[in-house]
């Protein structure tokens, strides 16, 4: 075998081992790391600089702020400014958007990562969205 086969037969086989790659080769959807803010269904801020979102009813993401976001966590509704698109599919694409008594607060999103449901479960009561 070539060194240029034997290159393409690993690179094959490594992109099968992604869970992504993997899902599809067996048939079954991809899993989705990326949500339209208007499938978001609730929201939970435990403190000033991490915000839950629920969407579709079984998906949470954590949104992990660039530095504390005022009021966040004491907010009765919050919204997420997208850029770019209707997706968010990562921290670059979102803003958070907070109402204040001087005017909207715009807070970063500086990470984002879909949650598990083992992790959700695991949350205190309060913190889940």
């Amino acid at each position: 075998m070539t060194f240029s086969r034997t290159l393409l037969a690993l690179l094959a086989t490594a992109a099968l081992t992604t869970p992504v790659a993997a899902a599809e080769a067996a048939g079954k959807p991809a899993p989705r790391a990326c949500f339209r803010p208007d499938n978001i269904q609730n929201f939970s801020a435990p403190d000033e600089k991490t915000v839950y979102l629920r969407v579709n009813r079984r998906e949470v993401y954590r949104l992990d702020l660039m530095g504390p976001c005022p009021d966040v966590d004491w907010a009765w509704e919050i919204a997420l400014q997208n850029r770019g698109s209707s997706w968010v599919c990562s921290a670059m694409d979102a803003t958070v958007l907070v109402k204040t008594p001087i005017g909207p607060q715009r807070c970063v999103v500086e990470r984002m990562s879909k949650v598990s449901p083992e992790e959700v479960a695991a949350l205190p009561k309060r913190s889940r969205p």
